[in-house]
């Protein structure tokens, strides 16, 4: 009797036959997105206990009479009207706008320089990128801010080194000419963390535009214009924004050295030294809620002015519409 014997079925690719690929387990989408909530719940609450309820509560508060100690009392828009007929709130908003436009382009132009120079090779870099980013760590605190202090101050090193010269200030923070310039050069010598960010983009800018400039014979200054400028300026951008928003928050500085007064003759009258007076000084938390949203409206606006000019003059490598 024959017999027959059946063949194995045949592997490989030329059977025809698809072999399933293994996979590992797979998680429900369902799952996925519960493990993505529960790990963003911590950050969702402080985003509403810390930001977003006490400002709706400011909100509240700015259309009310509160002095910290009593109900509110709601009055409307009193506040707003009552702020734009203060001669102080002028005078701190003029202050401010010149401390913004003093401060902000001399803190990127110095953090730009220093960052060019530490773009080249040399001996300890590391530590001279460590001893320049440094104040930006320091000059937010009270104690820098008592040491500028005793600097300018009337009879100090400054005046006295200026006075051996024959150059007479009668110090700096007591003359109402100079004192805002102290604070000015406060926040520039705090240059660290913008030159941090420009040397990182000094990093990005391609050599072989700089080679390609050179066969075109151009010189390290039509080099800098033509092709560091360019191609830094979303990084500019960048750090004019930062800056533009930080100078308008600036506070400590202004706070210590002129005693929280904003003398002399309110020369260092910040706003938010303004808003902080009448909010606990004299406890009128109400209208000092109102001054903060006032100030975090200008700011919406300069920064929008800022990106809306930002197509004239930041350039991308790639277009975008």
């Amino acid at each position: 009797m024959a017999t027959t014997t059946l063949a194995p079925p045949a592997s490989g690719p030329a059977s025809g036959s698809t072999q399933p690929k293994a996979t590992g387990p797979r998680v429900p989408r369902r799952r996925g997105n519960l493990a993505a909530y529960v790990f963003m719940t911590p950050w969702m609450l402080g985003a509403a206990l810390l930001m977003i309820g006490p400002m709706l509560y400011s909100l509240y508060l700015s259309f009310t009479d509160y002095d910290l100690f009593s109900p509110p009392q709601w009055i409307g828009f009193d506040n707003y009207t009552k702020m734009f007929q203060e001669p102080e709130f002028w005078t701190s908003a003029w202050v401010t706008i010149r401390y913004v436009l003093l401060a902000a382009p001399l803190k990127l132009a110095l953090a730009l320089g220093v960052a060019l120079l530490l773009n080249r090779p040399r001996r300890g870099l590391g530590f001279y990128r460590s001893a320049f980013y440094a104040p930006s760590l320091l000059g937010a605190s009270v104690s820098i801010a008592l040491v500028w202090r005793a600097l300018f101050s009337t009879g100090g090193p400054v005046d006295n080194g200026l006075s051996s010269v024959g150059i007479e200030t009668g110090g700096w923070i007591d003359n109402p000419q100079y004192a805002l310039y102290v604070l000015v050069l406060l926040a520039a010598w705090q240059f660290g963390a913008p030159m941090v960010i420009f040397l990182a983009g000094l990093k990005q800018v391609p050599v072989e535009l700089y080679e390609a400039a050179s066969i075109d014979g151009a010189g390290r200054w039509r080099k800098f214009v033509s092709v560091t400028l360019p191609m830094l300026s979303p990084v500019i951008f960048f750090n004019l924004v930062l800056e533009i928003i930080h100078a308008f928050q600036s506070f400590t500085g202004a706070f210590i050295i002129s005693g929280g007064r904003g003398g002399p003759a309110d020369s260092t009258l910040f706003y938010t030294l303004y808003l902080y007076r009448e909010g606990f000084t004299f406890f009128h938390m109400g209208y000092a809620s109102a001054l903060a949203w006032v100030l975090l409206v200008a700011i919406g606006v300069v920064t929008l002015i800022v990106f809306r000019t930002a197509g004239f003059w930041v350039h991308y490598t790639a277009e975008e519409k």
